[in-house]
């Protein structure tokens, strides 16, 4: 079966994630639904990079399709483009080898979050709105502190008896781009709800509810600081402001610009 490696993008504002479901709309199902369209075939394998929860987008998901038959890569992706909603599109199509998997392939992942500093008519679906003036400086000092090799146990609702919630964070970038919040997070990989409690915390960081070497206290794999202070689970920022942004193999470049996927320019009076 000849293998082919899927470059997508996404909204997911409409999907309840990435993964099928029997009784719900999602990316896989609708692409799968299209796979079959084309081909008229349903022996098809079909392997995502990685799950995205409802509501969360991708600038570039990777997947790897084995088909039963050879087809141009052009005509795959014209095909199955033909037969998926405005929100989902595939970039790209390209033939692999059997060894590249889209998942175990994959040496790293970075996730884009963008957060709002105003109200916006036209984005509200890719950002998150934070009323509260926030203070970047005191955001970007604690996001300096989840860099390198943590535990993440009080990010995630993942049980560490079960799965390992060590994580290697190798970046976590804030940046400024008209009334938009850039933070981007880098790593090895990331456990569930992880990235937007990191946002959550650093927001009220920035807010000034929460202090920055509460980070530390984080990062023991504990539930974090006592006396009244929020948890991430309480923190935890809402789907619409994340994207997975690029799924990386060996041999991919790392540096790359800090870019909005969907721009908020500065108000205007």
């Amino acid at each position: 079966m000849p293998r082919y490696k899927l470059t997508i993008e996404y909204a997911g504002t409409r999907y309840s994630g990435w993964q099928k479901q029997k009784n719900a709309r999602t990316i896989q199902g609708e692409i799968e639904r299209a796979v079959g369209e084309l081909t008229r075939d349903k022996t098809f394998e079909f392997y995502g990079s990685g799950r995205t929860d409802a509501g969360v987008h991708a600038l570039r998901q990777v997947a790897h399709l084995d088909l039963r038959k050879t087809l141009p890569a052009e005509t795959i992706r014209r095909g199955i483009n033909d037969g998926l909603p405005a929100d989902i599109h595939i970039l790209a199509v390209d033939s692999v080898p059997h060894r590249f998997h889209a998942r175990h392939s994959a040496v790293a992942r970075s996730y884009l979050y963008q957060m709002s500093r105003r109200r916006s008519a036209f984005a509200k679906p890719f950002v998150w709105w934070v009323r509260d003036p926030l203070d970047l400086p005191r955001m970007q000092a604690a996001a300096h502190r989840l860099t390198g090799m943590h535990d993440f146990q009080a990010f995630s609702d993942d049980d560490p008896e079960e799965k390992s919630t060590e994580v290697l964070v190798d970046e976590v970038t804030l940046a400024e781009d008209g009334d938009l919040i850039l933070i981007r997070v880098a790593g090895s990989h990331f456990i569930w709800k992880m990235v937007r409690r990191m946002v959550g915390v650093l927001a009220e960081i920035g807010k000034g509810g929460m202090a920055v070497d509460a980070i530390d206290a984080l990062l023991t794999g504990a539930d974090g600081p006592r006396g009244g202070s929020p948890t991430p689970a309480e923190l935890t920022a809402p789907a619409s402001g994340l994207f997975l942004e690029r799924v990386f193999y060996e041999g991919d470049g790392r540096q790359w610009p800090l870019h909005p996927a969907v721009a908020v320019p500065a108000a205007r009076g």
